[in-house]
């Protein structure tokens, strides 16, 4: 990234350059870059819901060895001895459950936001790739048609 700072009357303009990378490469590498980062962050949302996992399992094992039987909606005690082990495994509950939810729809929006980079890069190359075996074949007709 490139900053540049210009005076002129009494006014300072600037100029933020990050594209500079974008102009140089061709449709095909963004596209393989653009997959590439949404299969990193794909990545990133699978640790996110092994993370919520296991905290979730961490609050529940701990609302179960507080020794009181809690009462319970589902998997959330909603009744429980008030001392600070309880509040623990709430909020570990809570933020499992939130990680896990985050983390599988974040998996799924990055799995077809790769899918859709992927389709473009297939359409991009078959493009590319017939422009190329086209031009061969032009020269080849041109030759036959001066030889005959």
């Amino acid at each position: 990234m490139v900053l540049q700072c210009l005076f002129s009357n009494n006014k300072i303009y600037v100029r933020i350059q990050c594209f500079d990378i974008l102009s140089s490469m061709s449709f095909r590498d963004y596209l393989h870059e653009r997959a590439e980062e949404s299969r990193h962050n794909e990545t990133l949302a699978c640790l996110m819901f092994i993370a919520g996992a296991v905290f979730f399992v961490g609050g529940v094992l701990i609302a179960l060895s507080l020794g009181a039987q809690p009462s319970w909606f589902l998997v959330i005690p909603y009744y429980m001895e008030a001392n600070p082990g309880t509040i623990l495994s709430l909020m570990l509950i809570f933020s499992g459950i939130t990680l896990t939810f985050f983390g599988i729809f974040a998996g799924f929006f990055y799995s077809r936001h790769r899918g859709w980079y992927m389709q473009e890069l297939h359409k991009a190359s078959s493009i590319e790739d017939a422009i190329v075996h086209k031009q061969p074949g032009k020269n080849n007709r041109k030759k036959k048609e001066s030889t005959s």
